[in-house]
């Protein structure tokens, strides 16, 4: 799962919660625990927040992360 994630966000300059979950195909639990370890482990960087009155949760590869998937 963790290399999923990594795997779709160096191709992608951001991905938004659902769209990783749609990638990889995982249920909101599964994909909130892994994204959070990571971004603990300073490999993925997040932003949250509201897109009009919608909670909006990004997620995008840091330079630590990009080198952990090289």
């Amino acid at each position: 799962m963790r290399l999923g994630i990594l795997s779709g966000l160096a191709v992608n300059a951001a991905l938004s919660f659902i769209e990783l979950k749609r990638l990889l195909e995982t249920s909101d639990g599964n994909l909130s625990v892994h994204t959070q370890k990571m971004e603990e482990a300073g490999y993925v960087a997040c932003k949250k927040y509201f897109e009009g009155r919608k909670p909006r949760t990004d997620f995008s590869l840091t330079s630590k992360g990009r080198g952990a998937l090289d």
